[in-house]
């Protein structure tokens, strides 16, 4: 992919940036006339083998309080009941001041939003000004709704701080994108929501925001084998997002849940 800067010279407009893939970066399609459906076609010609079907599996949280974005993950990698790593890092750190998390296709994630990365610095070194995250959220889904249907599998929050304070989108591979306070993807994401919904308020401090972020993804992992691993916490504040809890092991949190009595209910106590 080559990276061009001719836009930064006088003369072109602000649109420039907002095209997401300029020629010389976009990717080769199939040459049909119809490149969303060639894989498909492909695979349903006699003696074609099986398609190739991806399964996922994640947990990833994000929500809004008073001190600003409080965003956990946990780390495992897995192609249905493989499972290729546990120390993933699931938080891109696109900036200072903003984030993204992965579910979905690990290299798909990872590839858009470290190029949603490279946007963001040639946006603030264009206009002298960081861009807000409404924007970074925006120019995520302009991209890959270009690729809607082609195959590409993300879930993905964006969370970052702004002139207008704290700010949480959702964005897919469909190229949706919505605002909220409170946010969970992935295949653990039920399990992770029955434990938001019952502690989460907006009034939160931070101590109690990070235990909340941490035992919602700690539940998931216990019901849901695509996720597990360790437990990755950032807090996104006004001065740019800090972490905690670096590789806190899920299996070192079950005991001292139960110790705690806090373990999922119909859970084996050690």
């Amino acid at each position: 992919m080559v990276l061009r800067l001719d836009f930064l010279e006088k003369g072109h407009s602000s649109r420039d940036l907002e095209d997401p893939l300029n020629e010389n970066e976009a990717f080769a399609l199939a040459p049909v006339a119809n490149p969303a459906d060639f894989q498909k076609d492909v695979f349903a010609l006699p003696g074609a083998p099986a398609p190739l079907e991806f399964a996922h599996g994640t947990t990833t949280l994000g929500f809004v309080f008073k001190h600003g974005i409080l965003i956990a993950v946990d780390s495992r990698a897995s192609m249905g009941t493989y499972i290729s790593s546990g120390t993933v890092k699931k938080v891109i750190e696109i900036n200072k001041y903003l984030l993204g998390t992965m579910a979905g296709g690990a290299a798909d994630c990872l590839f858009w939003e470290r190029y949603l990365g490279m946007q963001c610095r040639l946006h603030e070194l264009r206009n002298k000004e960081r861009i807000s995250v409404s924007a970074a959220s925006k120019l995520l889904a302009n991209i890959v709704y270009q690729y809607r249907g082609m195959g590409l599998s993300m879930g993905t929050m964006i969370a970052g701080w702004d002139k207008s304070g704290p700010n949480l989108y959702y964005v897919d591979s469909e190229g949706s994108r919505i605002h909220g306070q409170k946010f969970s993807v992935g295949s653990g994401s039920v399990y992770a929501f029955g434990v938001l919904d019952t502690g989460y308020r907006y009034d939160l401090e931070l101590q109690d925001a990070i235990e909340l972020g941490r035992r919602a993804i700690f539940q998931a992992t216990h019901r849901d084998a695509a996720s597990g691993g360790t437990i990755n916490v950032y807090h996104v504040k006004q001065d740019g997002w800090e972490r905690y809890d670096i590789f806190n092991d899920v299996n070192k949190l079950y005991y001292k849940y139960a110790e705690e009595g806090m373990l999922p209910a119909g859970a084996i106590t050690p």
